[in-house]
């Protein structure tokens, strides 16, 4: 479970020094720190669960995502999550793994989220189709249709049935909100498949 360190020391407040029982905690492994502030009890449990913690608001996105959807061959080490307002790109790292945050605009933020519970934890993930905006949102630019195709099949290696297989409906809705030139070529690339 997550606590702060106020949390914590309300807990220990019996004892003379709180802090000092919690650095003794951190010493036996009892509480692992996550980032300045917060810890949790648990070493075995999942690190895609404190990923909402260690950025607030946030989703798991970009590769992480990606992967976990097995739309992309390899496995990703890195717990990749989008946010908003940020200004640059943060990285973590702690006893539970490497946790990357990068922005997406704001007006695109809310849509194309799940949230999923394993209590007591929950967390947010891009939907399938979101993931993909968002990755290619943080690539640069190609210059046309044909260079997004090598793109997502050949350098990304996402399985071209897997691909069309996404409910398109929901890309074409969020990809204007980018702003994106790849979002506007993978918009085109959609509807010239269509038709």
């Amino acid at each position: 479970m997550v606590f702060f360190t106020s949390e914590l020391i309300t807990k220990y407040d019996n004892y003379t020094d709180a802090k000092g029982k919690i650095r003794r905690l951190v010493q036996k492994e009892k509480l692992i720190p996550i980032t300045k502030g917060l810890y949790e009890d648990d070493i075995a449990v999942n690190p895609l669960y404190l990923a909402p913690w260690i950025c607030s608001p946030s989703y798991i996105s970009f590769d992480y995502a990606l992967s976990l959807y097995g739309l992309i061959p390899e496995a990703v080490y890195a717990y990749t999550s989008a946010t908003f307002g940020k200004r640059k790109i943060k990285e973590y790292r702690n006893a539970f793994g490497f946790y990357v945050y990068r922005d997406v605009p704001k007006t695109v933020y809310p849509y194309g989220v799940l949230t999923k519970t394993d209590a007591p934890y929950s967390y947010n993930i891009a939907s399938r189709e979101k993931a993909l905006c968002d990755k290619l949102y943080s690539i640069k630019p190609v210059k046309n249709q044909k260079e997004l195709r090598y793109l997502l099949f050949d350098n990304l290696r996402i399985d071209e049935d897997a691909f069309w297989a996404m409910n398109m409906d929901d890309i074409l809705f969020i990809a204007p909100l980018y702003h994106s030139s790849n979002l506007d070529h993978l918009a085109k690339l959609i509807h010239r498949g269509r038709t």
